[in-house]
């Protein structure tokens, strides 16, 4: 009896140690892997090509809203109608489980964002009230009429739904209205079993890690408590917009009248707008003392607090949507949170924008050990500039905003680390670190990178290799701020040398890849299509096939027995890429937005959603080496004079030669692969 109470009593521990949520302690940044109108960067298949870079700066990435918006246009997927159907203007399901798996097998949590303020419902049967039924493992799903706020829509779906005598819901919206689609009534019993069930599918069969819950304004508190109480998610972060420290409190607050126990994290909007009026402004980083959820005076809220200083909601989206955005000294804004308790969130076009200095600001939290937890205090505010101290679990941070000059710690204590437009980062020297200027990634040429000794051991140096095998006291050696070349690919890894003792060895990695100007082939097999258009534009926003729907007339190849229609455009640097739709004409049937691509593809049309906009599987791995070659043909098919390259039918390089006569020369019996055409050497 005693063993099954200590049996039930580490499973209650183990339960609750998953609802609280936000994990204590945690020490991971977040990634919100999209911005407003970002459906070629955020395609479930171009989030996972990232995710070995990504993996090694961030612990969360935080996706689009999933499910099925059933739309004929991108949509962002702020408007789901389907819960259960995971196709969307992202990609397909089986490209965004294919992602969450890859991100999971690297450590990295996908959260999504979850829309149950609201319901998309036009279209189900085309009534204002109407909402779909799905069946998922066997049990029918089904929102009804009754589960519509009373007063939805400021009291206009009522009144419609009276004059079709249809009855909904008695209770008046708990929240904000919103006039966009249909308010749910929290309060209902079947709305609360339809999204728990929703909630579930999410994290155990789709694989999600958590949930970032959209316009929790909209409804009570208690049933972002009652939903992860009951299915237990990792993380929880709910989008209360509001820029008072109070009402994030009280929000955070309201989500443990469930069970007595908080269940949810909140955006850190009071931190965002303290910056955004620190950095928007000259000289007025006072203003980054305004504070937030994260600050220490908040104590324990620090846990809960996810903090950013931009997002799709507040980005700049154009012309006639400028939103509230930063609109300089980005990089500092970032420095900043990346500095300080609660959970970063780096916005998509920042990491794109400033990778380089981001990456070094995650790598310089992580090596203190910066937690959301954290004690964090300041040191000097005025409004030339504003110094901020951050206790983590291997000594603290220092980050100076503004002027570089207006605080400067004892170097006997602090050791400068990195430095940038408006921010400056210090180590403390109890860190006993050693510290590389350049983060890892895939560089285009050879570079130098400068070696930092962060240690309380006067005069201390430095070791290194670059084969990956760690430094001891014998190895290369260089002094404190002294630079060395790295020229090609290799694992660097560097320790602080204080007497003979190697300690606080770091590594990068680093890949040297020299850009070379090339063409980049699109293939689409056959679909079948009486017509068929090629609409392409570019990184810059250039139109590469004229105005929609683009070209027609695509040339076409049999490779390996499949008829392929292809086209080539010039890559002429390393950050141009392109994008593509496959359409059958203006007003007809088209692809989602496709790419960026750089690399040859390959592509076959994949299904479509239930709004008809098809989707493309990305078969590159099936048709690559054969190099988009033509079918079989004889040597003499081929012209005789010019150079010549030659592989081998699995795509491996074997020569290149002056002519054909010399290519053929000394190959054994076999098919190969001669000027991108299969030649057979008898």
């Amino acid at each position: 009896m005693k063993r099954l109470a200590l049996i039930l009593l580490g499973v209650v521990l183990t339960l609750n140690a998953y609802s609280q949520g936000w994990p204590a302690n945690f020490k991971g940044v977040m990634l919100q892997g999209f911005y407003w109108d970002s459906y070629v960067d955020s395609q479930w298949s171009n989030l996972e090509k990232q995710s070995d870079e990504l993996s090694k700066f961030f612990a969360l990435v935080w996706v689009p809203q999933s499910g099925d918006c059933h739309e004929t246009y991108n949509v962002m997927g702020y408007g789901p109608m389907y819960w259960f159907t995971h196709n969307s203007s992202f990609g397909t399901e089986e490209q965004l489980r294919s992602m969450i798996k890859t991100f999971k097998s690297k450590g990295v949590g996908v959260i999504e964002d979850v829309v149950i303020n609201h319901r998309n419902n036009m279209g189900a049967g085309g009534s204002w009230v109407d909402f779909p039924a799905e069946t998922y493992r066997g049990v029918k799903y089904q929102l009804l009429p009754t589960d519509i706020c009373a007063n939805d829509d400021g009291g206009k779906t009522k009144t419609w739904a009276t004059s079709n005598g249809i009855k909904i819901s008695n209770t008046n919206d708990e929240g904000e209205d919103w006039d966009g689609m249909r308010d749910l009534d929290h309060t209902s019993a079947n709305v609360q079993n339809n999204v728990k069930a929703y909630l579930k599918f999410l994290l155990s069969d789709l694989g999600y890690t958590g949930f970032r819950y959209d316009m929790t304004k909209g409804y009570a508190a208690y049933y972002t408590g009652l939903y992860n109480a009951t299915v237990n998610p990792t993380y929880s972060v709910g989008e209360y917009w509001d820029g008072n420290v109070a009402a994030l409190k009280n929000w955070v607050d309201g989500t443990k009248n469930y069970n007595g126990t908080v269940q949810s994290a909140a955006f850190d909007f009071a931190i965002r707008y303290s910056v955004r009026d620190a950095v928007n402004a000259t000289n007025q980083w006072n203003n980054l003392g305004n504070g937030g959820l994260c600050n220490t005076n908040s104590g324990a809220y620090a846990r809960y607090a996810v903090t950013f200083v931009e997002n799709h909601d507040t980005e700049n989206r154009g012309p006639g949507a400028e939103q509230d955005p930063i609109k300089q000294n980005i990089a500092a804004a970032n420095a900043f949170i990346l500095a300080m308790p609660g959970t970063p969130t780096v916005f998509l076009k920042h990491w794109k924008e400033y990778k380089q200095e981001i990456k070094q600001m995650i790598l310089a939290r992580n090596t203190v050990g910066i937690t959301n937890t954290s004690s964090s205090s300041n040191l000097r505010s005025n409004t030339a500039y504003y110094a901020q101290r951050t206790v983590g679990t291997n000594g603290s941070l220092i980050a100076v905003l503004g002027s570089s000059t207006g605080y400067v710690p004892n170097s006997s204590q602090y050791t400068k680390v990195l430095s940038g437009t408006n921010y400056t980062y210090y180590m403390e020297n109890t860190a006993e670190t050693a510290w590389a200027s350049v983060p890892d990634g895939t560089y285009e040429k050879a570079f130098n990178v400068t070696l930092t000794a962060v240690s309380a051991t006067s005069g201390a140096s430095l070791v290194y290799t670059t084969n990956g095998s760690n430094p001891t006291a014998s190895s290369s050696k260089v002094a404190s701020g002294g630079s060395i070349n790295i020229s090609s690919s290799c694992t660097l890894k560097v320790g602080v040398l204080a007497g003979s003792t190697v300690k606080g060895i770091i590594t990068r990695e680093y890949t040297i890849k020299p850009f070379e100007a090339h063409k980049a082939t699109v293939y689409l097999k056959d679909p079948g299509w009486s017509n068929l258009y090629f609409y392409a534009w570019d990184v810059n926003g250039t139109n590469l096939n004229g105005a929609w729907p683009g070209k027609t007339g695509i040339e076409s190849k049999t490779i390996n027995g499949q008829k392929f229609y292809y086209q080539s455009f010039d890559i002429n640097t390393n950050t141009y890429t392109f994008n593509i739709i496959f359409n059958q004409g203006s007003g007809q049937p088209q692809t989602t937005d496709i790419g960026p691509i750089s690399e040859d593809v390959y592509y076959e049309i994949s299904g479509k959603d239930a709004a008809g906009k098809f989707f493309v599987k990305d078969i590159t791995s099936d048709y690559a080496s054969f190099g988009g070659v033509e079918d079989l043909r004889v040597d003499n098919a081929l012209q005789q004079n010019g150079p010549a390259m030659v592989y081998t039918i699995d795509g491996r390089f074997v020569k290149k030669a002056a002519d054909l006569q010399s290519a053929k020369e000394g190959l054994e019996r076999g098919i190969y692969i001669i000027n991108r055409q299969k030649v057979v050497i008898r």
